[in-house]
Formats: C-alpha cells, sequence, structure tokens
C-alpha cells in the first residue's frame, strides 16, 4: 500500500508512480495483504482467566485450609469452590465459545446458576429454598427474557421455538424434585411450568404454518 504527497490520496494497486500526478509513491513498508489480527483480545482474555484459575485455586485452597482449622460446623469452603468455579466456567465458555449464539449462552448460564444455587442450599442444610424459590424465580425471568427478545426480534421470532422447548424442560426439573421429596412448596414450579407452556403454545399458535415448518426443522421431521 503506498501514498501519494501530492494528490494525498492511498494507492492500493502495485505501482511505483501515483497515477494521478506521476509522483514517486511512498510506500509503507507493509505488506500490501496484512491482515489484523482478529483474536488477539480473544488471546489476552484467555490468558486473564488462566491467571483467574490460578488465583481462584490459591485464594480457595487457603480458604479450605482456614475452614478446616476453624470449623464449626459448616463447610463454608464449599460454597466459595462453587461460586470460583462458576465464574471460572462462565468466564471460560463465553470467551472459548465465543461463535456461540446468545441464546445458547443464556441457556448454560441458568443451568450453571441453577447447579450452583442447589449446591449452595445442600451446604447450608438443604432448606430447600433453592428448589422451591430461588429455581422457578430464575426459569420465569428467563421466560421474561425470552419474550423480549421476541418483541424485540420479531422478524426472526421462529428462531426461539427451541429455546422455548428447553425452557419447558428446565421448568420439570423443579417439579420432579418436588415430587421426590427435594421441596415443600412447588406453586411457584408449577407457575414456572405454566409460564414456559403458554408461551411455546402462544408461539405455535399465533405463527402457524411457520411456526410448525420451524419446528420441524429444527427437529428434522419430514
Amino acid at each position: 500500500m503506498s501514498k501519494c504527497r501530492q494528490c494525498q490520496v492511498i494507492i492500493r494497486d502495485d505501482t511505483e508512480v501515483c497515477p494521478l500526478c506521476k509522483c514517486v509513491l511512498d510506500t509503507d513498508g507493509e505488506g500490501e495483504y496484512k491482515y489484523p489480527d482478529i483474536w488477539a483480545k480473544n488471546h489476552i482474555l484467555k490468558f486473564l482467566i488462566r491467571i483467574y484459575l490460578f488465583v481462584a485455586i490459591l485464594v480457595e485452597s487457603l480458604l479450605v485450609l482456614l475452614n478446616y482449622l476453624y470449623f464449626d460446623g459448616l463447610y463454608w469452603s464449599v460454597i466459595t469452590g462453587v461460586i470460583f468455579a462458576y465464574i471460572y466456567w462462565t468466564l471460560a465458555y463465553t470467551v472459548s465459545y465465543s461463535r456461540a449464539g446468545y441464546r445458547m449462552k443464556i441457556i448454560v448460564g441458568v443451568a450453571s446458576a441453577l447447579v450452583l444455587l442447589l449446591v449452595i442450599d445442600q451446604v447450608l442444610g438443604s432448606r430447600g429454598w433453592s428448589i422451591d424459590y430461588a429455581f422457578p424465580a430464575a426459569l420465569l425471568a428467563t421466560d421474561v427474557t425470552i419474550l423480549f427478545l421476541i418483541a424485540f426480534n420479531l422478524k426472526n421470532w421462529q428462531s426461539y421455538i427451541s429455546f422455548e422447548i428447553t425452557m419447558i424442560v428446565f421448568s420439570l426439573i423443579p417439579i420432579l424434585l418436588e415430587v421426590f421429596g427435594f421441596g415443600s412448596a412447588p406453586l411457584l414450579s408449577y407457575i414456572a411450568l405454566a409460564v414456559a407452556i403458554f408461551i411455546f403454545l402462544g408461539t405455535m399458535i399465533i405463527g402457524g404454518n411457520r411456526a410448525m415448518t420451524e419446528l420441524k426443522r429444527r427437529f428434522h421431521i419430514k
């Protein structure tokens, strides 16, 4: 790539003189077909995540030792450990799978957060608040997010059908846990399931043939 000082234009052709004024061109010394490293930022983020992992392991090891030396009946170091792990997993997934769609990132984020809440609840004595309230509340918040995404992307609303089905499956989990005696207040869980089902039914009924076609395409149904 060259530049003409006289005309103040950049010449991309492989020539030594300006085609306008015929003056000798100044070259920048760089190849014409150089491309920027688009993954440079990604490499830096991965390096920072590895630093975080090392620091997290170091800090968690210290917390485990303190928990052991001053044990008072609560394994609180497990809680800090799963929080460190959740942060690392979230960062690593976001960077390593940066090309993954935002819908998949939301699903993975919700699933990871639910596992985190379940572990914390178990460590604190299995009081059931994670299954009775936190789990369904997170599902309802995700359902609301789906509605907002559809509202802001009406031209591509049918692409959320698989997302809606995934939320129905997720909504069945707290109900099954309630059935097996891991919770005592299933009302919010039933509300979350009902909302997920009605969102899906609304999409299918209002969408008509277009929604049915998208459903068949997603699940390879002929």
